[in-house]
């Protein structure tokens, strides 16, 4: 599958194709705009005014006028200087996208780069070379400067690359690659170092895992009110109507279609004597479906921000206008990013108060901690443990980054948006809600085995198909670590949901 990136017009499922390891191709209709940005900033220069990051130094060293003769040097130099982050390298895909981002921004013109320089970022990509570039030292402001410093040392030779998984100095890398390290012109480190793609691809990463991980949490909550033998008269669409959210809704319908024909969930109609379900149950559309408007959200602002241009000074070929201003600040992103961590952060939440109601024998009906010997086995009593740890590290990583700010370069730049490690918490935060649904699977399918002969609905039969091919029902205590890295990677994976996909709602993708 080959992407073709149309500046200004990528689709979402498109960035989500690259994430997941699409080729790319920069459609061959941008040349001209290239070509005509890169001929305004020669132009520019010729006329021999100060335009702030042609031939002006940066930040508070704007009034510092740089000689022809320098020109060259003072983009070198403001990537070298630039290039000070620290910390654990970006994961290789993510990386990847954030190439692909900058690459997408430089077609559309408006930096003054040279055809030549957005060549080399293309080849790099379809060469699979990809910067190692540390994860640390953005503040999402002036753009994701550390980061996108990491990633243009690399292009220009200086710097650690990845070359089939070893990591090679820059120089020798793009050698053995039959490209020349690049000899940066004016205006162009500072494109280059410009630009929120570092905290983009983050939260579109986060948020491209945060879909997987609603759609398989909202079968894991199937699974546990059917184990639960819980009411689905909850999902009624005419409560839902009468309140009107969209993704409440959708997420109702999803789960009445998820437990549609379960013989366990009609048991719960004869003789029952619960007169309500506790709210981990009862109350899931509400809950998830307030989830799903809020990733909508976010999907929305990131497919904008991926496509648009946050270059510093922007260059308007038409007019051979330079135009300084802000796009670099990255608070749409920060926003975003916070929203997707809310969400991450309830899914596992309200997930983790499911199986502590599972393995409550006052409110599940079922043996304590699901194990059939209750006392000589202690069943599922740490992993509902390890869920709440888990759930308890995500709240304390969902605190909006947003809401800080941190004045940078002598005051020059006085309020950041913190936009890059708001988003790069974010992978991490839906790993460790990975676990809790992985956890909920394995708790669902044991407390569904309980009430057999009466078989669960078929998509819900066919999870627990899936999960019983890998991991066994508990009779006695074993290993549970294993039980629960299998089941994690059926949710981590897209499995689980890809599973039950027929019935699952279609305003995010499953994968």
């Amino acid at each position: 599958m080959t992407i073709l990136i149309r500046p200004g017009a990528v689709l979402l499922s498109e960035w989500r194709a690259i994430y997941r390891g699409a080729s790319v191709a920069l459609d061959p209709a941008t040349r001209p705009a290239i070509a005509a940005g890169a001929a305004a900033v020669a132009h520019i220069l010729a006329k021999g005014e100060p335009v702030y990051g042609i031939n002006t130094g940066f930040g508070k060293l704007a009034s510092v006028r740089i000689g022809d003769a320098d020109l060259e040097t003072l983009q070198r130099n403001i990537v070298l200087s630039h290039a000070a982050g620290v910390g654990a390298p970006m994961e290789t895909r993510v990386a990847r996208l954030m190439m692909v981002l900058k690459l997408a921004s430089l077609a559309q013109g408006a930096s003054g780069v040279r055809p030549e320089t957005v060549d080399l970022l293309a080849a790099m990509v379809a060469r699979d070379l990809i910067p190692v570039v540390p994860s640390q030292g953005s503040v999402g402001a002036s753009g994701d400067l550390a980061p996108l410093a990491h990633m243009t040392a690399a292009m220009v030779g200086v710097g650690e690359i990845l070359l089939h998984g070893t990591r090679v100095p820059a120089a020798d890398a793009l050698a053995q690659a039959g490209l020349a390290p690049l000899t940066l012109h004016a205006k162009e480190g500072l494109a280059l170092l410009n630009g929120t793609q570092f905290s983009t691809a983050q939260a579109l990463a986060g948020l491209f895992e945060a879909e997987r991980l609603f759609h398989s949490a909202l079968v894991t909550g199937a699974l546990s009110t059917d184990a639960a033998r819980g009411s689905d008269t909850p999902f009624d669409p005419r409560i839902h109507a009468l309140r009107g959210h969209r993704g409440q809704i959708e997420t109702a319908a999803a789960l009445r279609l998820l437990m549609e024909g379960s013989a366990i969930r009609r048991s719960h109609l004869h003789g029952d004597p619960r007169v309500q379900d506790p709210y981990c149950l009862r109350c899931q559309p509400q809950v998830m479906g307030a989830a799903l408007d809020v990733l909508r959200q976010a999907a929305t602002t990131l497919g904008t921000e991926a496509n648009g241009v946050s270059d510093n000074p922007l260059i308007f070929a038409d007019t051979g206008e330079a135009l300084s201003g802000g796009n670099f600040h990255a608070e749409p992103v920060a926003f975003a990013a916070d929203m997707i961590a809310l969400a991450v952060c309830e899914i596992g939440s309200i997930a983790e108060r499911r199986i502590a109601m599972l393995v409550d024998p006052a409110l599940s009906g079922m043996p304590a901690f699901l194990t059939p010997k209750p006392g000589l086995n202690s069943g599922f009593m740490i992993p509902q443990v390890t869920a709440a740890a888990l759930v308890s590290e995500n709240k304390q990583r969902a605190t909006p980054a947003s809401v800080d700010s941190i004045p940078t370069s002598a005051n020059q730049e006085d309020h950041v948006s913190m936009a890059a490690h708001g988003a790069r918490r974010l992978v991490d935060m839906v790993e460790n809600a990975v676990n809790v649904i992985a956890i909920e699977l394995l708790a669902a399918a044991q407390g569904c085995d309980f009430h057999a002969p009466l078989t669960s609905s078929p998509p819900l039969d066919a999870v627990r198909d899936l999960l019983r091919s890998r991991v066994p029902p508990l009779d006695d205590d074993r290993h549970l670590a294993p039980d629960i890295a299998a089941a994690a990677d059926l949710v981590r994976s897209g499995t689980v949901a890809c599973a039950v996909l027929p019935v699952l709602l279609p305003g995010l993708e499953a994968s």
